[in-house]
């Protein structure tokens, strides 16, 4: 059931995670934020950065997750290919899992430069949960 996909949007690309729970949904939408860049099942596990977030709403919960994924990946010139997701109370704890980037092995195909406000949406529906946005490459 869970899995992540992208949507088409003029010149950028829609991210989307569906889970069975808001933890897995976020999950899954940060594997399609990297899949934006390159294979999330070619980056091993070889380093693990803690990440926090907090916002109001759960729309603002995943793109303040997304920003901070998007920034972590840019400073430490790391992609991530898994992630633990934990959701309490306007509050996400993850573990963000990659290696540094490898342009041989990883052959990005763009560079995401932020996660927009386009087409945001949290929602439970009756099979799980579903989080989406546009990000800007």
């Amino acid at each position: 059931m869970a899995h992540w996909e992208h949507f088409g949007h003029d010149a950028d690309i829609g991210v989307v995670g569906v889970g069975a729970t808001k933890a897995e949904a976020f999950r899954q939408a940060a594997l399609a934020l990297t899949a934006v860049m390159t294979d999330p099942a070619g980056v091993r596990r070889l380093e693990t950065v803690p990440i926090v977030c907090r916002a109001a709403t759960d729309d603002l919960l995943l793109l303040e997750w997304l920003n901070t994924l998007i920034y972590e990946m840019a400073v430490r010139s790391v992609v991530f290919g898994d992630f633990e997701v934990d959701i309490a109370e306007g509050e996400l704890r993850a573990a963000a899992h990659g290696e540094p980037v490898d342009v041989e092995r990883h052959e990005p195909a763009v560079e995401v430069k932020g996660a927009t406000f386009t087409a945001l949406e949290v929602r439970q529906r009756p099979d799980g949960w579903r989080a989406q946005c546009v990000v800007d490459v």
